[in-house]
């Protein structure tokens, strides 16, 4: 039978041409024919040699290729707080940091974990003076403090605030000599990566919403710069988060509200930031891959779990103080959403959010027993959503709707052009819903003239922004245009 012959396609053919040029040999019918002058030419000495592109590779655009999971041990439980003694025995720390608020020193959670502590006869120190919403003052205090003592493990008791203020004590008294600014974020700090271990440190949380338990992240407010920043590590996270439904029956209902808030934004970033393999630049040794890499396929699970619950239960938290199933659900959610946004990152809510806690011109949230203005930090994220999620929404409109799904929407005949307009109205709505919220900067007292300041203080917070869909972040005019019109948009809903 005779064979039959397929002629090469334009790309076989092609790369059979590449392999003729870099084997240097040729079936060209001058240059194989040995009477050819070119034979009689010195040996080429480039026969043989891959050709290596004309142009250098730019290390610095090439895209990421992996994505790492790294969460604290987490142990969930009514009562497990009285357990933390012993944890320590089992650590053998015999000199314990406990890192906690005012108002938290005279809560059951202290008297739980004070208790707990003197059975197991370990020697501690308490240093109550915590601030909610950290600036860097308080922070530098608490590191004061704790250096002369010398604790060989941390134990922090309270919300987001006072874990973030036990993370940098443990960092710089492992690091005495660190400048204050050596591991922030770039470009405020220098950005440097944690290279040893740092001592123990247990997280008993007294609120649910930051997830600060869970993560290797620390937040607080840059006062001189008026800038909101931070340290992200995986080697500053919580050996362990103690997550104890007990101790968030002490939250009063605004508390609950805007912790719960943070928890919503947390899992609605994460779940919408961009996929770690559209991340730039891809480190070139581990030790730099960032702790916020983009949505994974891990993350995406914690992160849409911890949605749908903080839209189910957040609500019933919120209205009655004494849901004990709502109260546990958040305090799961909270953790759930930790382990979500600490591995994929969140992005223009919180990237946001920092100048308008930083740059607050007056504002006081109402039942948060404080004697100076405060935004709460869940309070801050959530004021932009609406704005922030019609402006992603072309990004991805399948996972835009996926959320939008959770908020109860049926988006069996909704386009996906409107995916971010669908929402961003679900969203307001359940905003509104929850009561006492401020339906905008507007409401917080902002002006349109507080924009530019506002613009200005978001873009250093590229940490997050990087992970942000649609948007510029060259730091240029175009990024400055893109700010200006979510806040814009974010004045009023």
């Amino acid at each position: 039978m005779a064979s039959i012959r397929i002629a090469p396609t334009r790309a076989q053919r092609a790369v059979n041409l590449l392999r003729t040029i870099n084997s240097g040999t040729t079936a060209c019918p001058c240059h194989s024919n040995p009477a050819h002058h070119h034979q009689h030419a010195p040996p080429n000495p480039f026969a043989g040699r891959r050709r290596s592109l004309a142009t250098p590779v730019d290390r610095s655009q090439q895209k990421e290729y992996a994505f790492e999971m790294a969460a604290s041990s987490i142990r969930f439980g009514p009562g497990v707080t009285k357990e933390v003694g012993m944890d320590f025995t089992n650590m053998g720390a015999k000199k314990v940091m406990v890192v906690t608020d005012g108002t938290v020193q005279k809560l059951d959670a202290m008297k739980q974990v004070q208790e707990g502590l003197d059975r197991e006869g370990i020697q501690y120190e308490v240093y109550s003076r915590s601030r909610v919403e950290p600036k860097d003052y308080s922070i530098k205090e608490a590191i004061d403090f704790a250096k002369p003592y010398q604790p060989d493990a941390f134990l922090a008791v309270g919300g987001g605030s006072v874990i973030d203020t036990a993370k940098l004590m443990n960092l710089y008294t492992t690091f005495p000599d660190a400048e204050f600014l050596d591991f922030v974020n770039a470009p405020i700090g220098k950005g440097l990566p944690i290279n040893a271990k740092l001592k123990p440190l247990i997280a008993v949380p007294t609120t649910a919403g930051t997830g600060s338990e869970t993560t290797g992240t620390a937040i607080f407010d840059l006062v001189e710069k008026k800038a909101k920043t931070g340290i992200a590590h995986r080697n500053l996270k919580p050996t362990l988060g103690i997550c104890d439904p007990y101790n968030t029956r002490t939250m009063p209902s605004a508390v609950h509200a805007s912790s719960g808030l943070d928890v919503l934004c947390h899992s609605l970033e994460s779940w919408t930031a961009i996929p770690y393999n559209e991340r730039v630049p891809r480190p070139q040794n581990p030790i730099n891959r960032p702790a916020y890499q983009g949505a994974n396929p891990i993350s995406d699970i914690f992160s849409l779990q911890a949605l749908r619950d903080t839209i189910k239960y957040l609500p019933r938290a919120v209205k009655d103080p004494d849901d004990w199933e709502a109260q546990s659900k958040m305090l799961l959610a909270a953790t759930l959403a930790g382990v979500g946004f600490g591995n994929a990152g969140v992005h223009l809510c919180h990237g946001m959010s920092y100048p308008i806690s930083s740059q607050n011109p007056g504002y006081r949230h109402a039942g948060y027993a404080v004697d100076v203005p405060i935004i709460p930090h869940g309070v801050s994220v959530a004021v932009t959503a609406p704005a922030v999620f019609k402006f992603t929404g072309a990004s991805n409109p399948d996972r835009h709707l996926a959320a939008a799904e959770a908020f109860g929407v049926d988006i069996s005949n909704v386009k996906k052009e409107s995916a971010g307009e669908v929402l961003s109205e679900a969203l307001a709505e359940f905003l509104v819903g929850l009561g006492d919220q401020p339906r905008g900067l507007k409401h917080l007292g902002f002006k349109n003239e507080h924009i530019n300041g506002l613009v200005e203080g978001t873009i250093p917070q590229a940490r997050v922004l990087m992970l942000a869909p649609n948007l510029d972040t060259s730091g240029g005019q175009e990024e400055r245009e893109q700010l200006t019109g979510l806040f814009e948009e974010a004045m009023e809903y």
